[in-house]
Formats: C-alpha cells, sequence, structure tokens
C-alpha cells in the first residue's frame, strides 16, 4: 500500500510540475504573456519619488560644531570664529547656521566620523566643547580635483 501511495504522489506531483513550467505536450512551447496590474496612484508616487531624488543631490556626512552662540552680537562672534577657522586651518570649510535662537558654527565635510574625530582633535585645545553632528550636505565635490592617496587606490 505504501508503495502505491507512494507513486501515486511521484506521479500527481510531476504533472503539477510541468503544468507549472507551462510543459504542452509534444515538446511545443508558447510564450508567456505578463500584464501587472496595480492602482495609479503607486505608479505615481513611484515616479515622483525618482523625480525628486533626481532634484535634491545630498550626500551623508559629518560636520564639526565649534559652538552655539546666543544672545546680543551672537552674529558677530560667529562669523568672527569662521574667519579664525579659516586663517588658521585653510582648505576646512566652516559653516554659520542660524537655528532659532542660536547661530551654530560649524567646521567641515567629513565623510566618515573617523575623519571627523581625527580633525577634533587637532582643534579641541582651541575650541573647547566640540561636537561631531551628522549631517546631509548637498555634493559640491569637484571630482577633477580628487586624486588617489596611493596607487592601491587606482
Amino acid at each position: 500500500m505504501k508503495k502505491y501511495f507512494l507513486l501515486f504522489t511521484l506521479v500527481a506531483m510531476t504533472s503539477t510540475l510541468c503544468l507549472a513550467q507551462g510543459y504542452t505536450p509534444g515538446g511545443n512551447r508558447s510564450r508567456g504573456h505578463i500584464q501587472v496590474v496595480g492602482d495609479v496612484a503607486v505608479a505615481q508616487l513611484v515616479k515622483r519619488h525618482i523625480e525628486l531624488n533626481e532634484r535634491v543631490r545630498t550626500i551623508p556626512g559629518y560636520r564639526i560644531q565649534v559652538a552655539s552662540l546666543s544672545g546680543t552680537s551672537s552674529k558677530n562672534r560667529a562669523f568672527d570664529m569662521k574667519e579664525r577657522i579659516h586663517m588658521n586651518y585653510p582648505g576646512v570649510e566652516a559653516y554659520v547656521v542660524f537655528d532659532e535662537p542660536n547661530f551654530k558654527v560649524k567646521v567641515g565635510d567629513f565623510r566618515t566620523r573617523l575623519e571627523a574625530y581625527v580633525f577634533l582633535q587637532h582643534i579641541r585645545g582651541e575650541f573647547p566643547g566640540t561636537i561631531i553632528r551628522d549631517n546631509i550636505y548637498p555634493t559640491q565635490i569637484n571630482w577633477d580635483e580628487m586624486v588617489p592617496e596611493s596607487e592601491d587606490d587606482i
């Protein structure tokens, strides 16, 4: 009895697999047609998402917040601090951001937290209380100035 049950199960599975694969007796295979039926609103949302990603060109990165200033003359102090950073650390970009009611001074466009941490160690003595912040900033990378650091990077 077990033999017949096993044989019946094998025959049923084989015929089911053949039908699922589109097998037709005689070796003729026909090409199938797939039609995806979906809501138009989903297609519009996907299209809108793609358009938004093409317009907004940003990359994740890190900046070091050097100061958060408030009160009278905080704007002037923030821009003075920005100038001091430009003079003491040429090649490093500094930003003044107004986040009501504070003027925040941020430094750098670092791709990794490790890069930001290394620079933080250089400026920590001059600017106590600095912290690393996650940011998303626009891509303004000049690819012509990118030079590999070693032969292994090529």
